[in-house]
């Protein structure tokens, strides 16, 4: 079983997680083999969701200034964070 890596996420996109910016955030995740998690820290009690999912991304109901657990496991699990914290770094402004 491959370790399992965590990053947390502050959203500072002006509409959080939300239409363009989950579309790129799931796109970027779902080019990874590994297994990635999101979960919205600010909305208690909030299950994980799978981050390569549009369902999953819109489900966490990320607003702007929430933070994120992304978890991530398997053999580009490193590469995944360091692309989708990135991708958060840059506020979704990611060459298409």
């Amino acid at each position: 079983m491959s370790e399992q890596h965590e990053l947390i996420l502050t959203i500072d996109h002006p509409s959080g997680l939300h239409l363009r910016p989950a579309a790129l955030f799931v796109k970027t995740a779902a080019s990874f083999q590994s297994t990635i998690r999101i979960a919205n820290l600010d909305r208690e009690g909030q299950p994980e969701s799978d981050a390569k999912s549009m369902f999953g991304v819109m489900q966490q109901a990320v607003s702007q200034g929430h933070r994120v657990r992304v978890r991530a496991e398997g053999p580009d699990a490193d590469a995944a964070l360091s692309s989708l914290q990135q991708l958060v770094d840059q506020r979704f402004e990611a060459e298409e």
